[in-house]
């Protein structure tokens, strides 16, 4: 974790200044999804000094107001509600899981701006919310067709965790594939927090399939990509996942990363100079031991610039002024040029393959 010693990281409980900006970082600090906490806390800060050495936003410096978003939804609900409510943060933004969001949004009810970070399902329309994040028609769909057309793979088993991000990326899955002559030889969704995947590999050897679609986040997907391996069946299977980077490779171990591809719209070997720039910042910044760069990670350095220009454009923090101005907002970001589109950011999105622990980058995906 990086030093909190910097005056742009401060907690709730900090001092509220007429001439700041204070925004929430929501991201994970403990449970299966916080082992992505210290790459985005670090990604989230560059952006703020960024800013900041640019005169900051409306004149005003901007703020990082750390909210563990790996606390039960609830709570990180009550605990933004409250910040909100007592004029402690003017916007909201951050990477945590769909249940988290799910609960937050409504809690927000437009009072703020709220830049939500992480790929998702799709569909998020509440008033005040932006999205960053790879949807599945971008990232999923593009990606089961080439599997399709260059390897012939159509027979997939999914595993995923129990909520609504990997429930409701499975029913993509089934239209897609369906779409493709495919089929999904079976389903099957754990509890956050499983360590014993023997049940679930058992079943997938029983399915048949070519290929699982891991719906698995963080802790959960290192330890089933470990018990895969171990059983044998990265021999003769696939494994995708929409949600995998750096951190779960590292901790996945190289021995146990065969076969094992993802899609995101950002991955740090992306010859594009604002992504040389901005890993070259990363590394200046935080050293030769700062959390690995990776593609959620840059999402909220992702956030913090979207969220940065969208209160330039609109001039102001009126939330139905800034919905309406935001369409077409077109800048530069390590993920190339990004453009916000009906609230999300319209952007490219590349197909990689684990080569130990790092990736390799295939192709940009239509």
């Amino acid at each position: 974790m990086i030093e909190k010693a910097s005056a742009l990281l401060g907690s709730p409980a900090g001092p509220r200044t007429r001439d700041a900006l204070d925004v929430a970082l929501v991201i994970p600090l403990q449970g299966p999804a916080g082992i992505f906490g210290p790459s985005c806390e670090c990604c989230a800060l560059l952006a703020a000094e960024e800013v900041n050495a640019e005169s900051g936003v409306l004149g005003k410096e901007l703020r990082l107001v750390l909210v563990d978003g790996g606390a039960p939804p609830q709570q990180v609900a009550t605990e933004i509600d409250a910040l909100i409510s007592g004029g402690v943060v003017d916007a909201v933004a951050g990477w945590h899981i769909s249940a988290v969001r799910e609960v937050v949004a409504p809690r927000i009810d437009g009072r703020v701006p709220y830049v939500y970070t992480a790929l998702y399902e799709g569909g998020e329309r509440p008033p005040g919310v932006f999205l960053t994040g790879e949807t599945p028609n971008r990232q999923l769909r593009p990606a089961l067709q080439w599997f399709a057309c260059e390897l012939g793979i159509r027979r997939w088993t999914i595993v995923g965790d129990d909520y609504v991000w990997p429930r409701s990326s499975a029913r993509a899955a089934h239209r897609y594939l369906r779409e493709l002559g495919g089929e999904v030889c079976d389903e099957m969704y754990v509890p956050l927090g499983t360590t014993d995947f023997g049940p679930v590999l058992r079943r997938v050897v029983a399915s048949g399939c070519e290929a699982v679609l891991m719906l698995l986040i963080g802790d959960d997907a290192v330890l089933f990509n470990r018990a895969f391996t171990a059983a044998g069946l990265d021999r003769d299977r696939i494994r995708f996942s929409s949600l995998i980077e750096e951190n779960v490779l590292l901790a996945t171990g190289p021995e146990n990363t065969r076969g094992l591809m993802t899609s995101a719209g950002y991955f740090e070997d992306l010859p594009t100079a604002y992504g040389l720039d901005f890993a070259a910042a990363y590394g200046r910044r935080f050293g030769p031991g700062a959390p690995v760069l990776n593609s959620l990670g840059e999402s909220c350095y992702e956030g913090v610039r979207m969220l940065t220009e969208l209160l330039r454009r609109a001039g102001g923090m009126d939330v139905e002024r800034i919905q309406a101005t935001a369409e077409g907002l077109e800048y530069e970001s390590p993920r190339g040029t990004v453009q916000v589109q009906d609230r999300h950011l319209k952007q490219r999105v590349f197909l990689a393959a684990a080569d130990g622990l790092q990736w390799d980058v295939l192709q940009q995906l239509p």
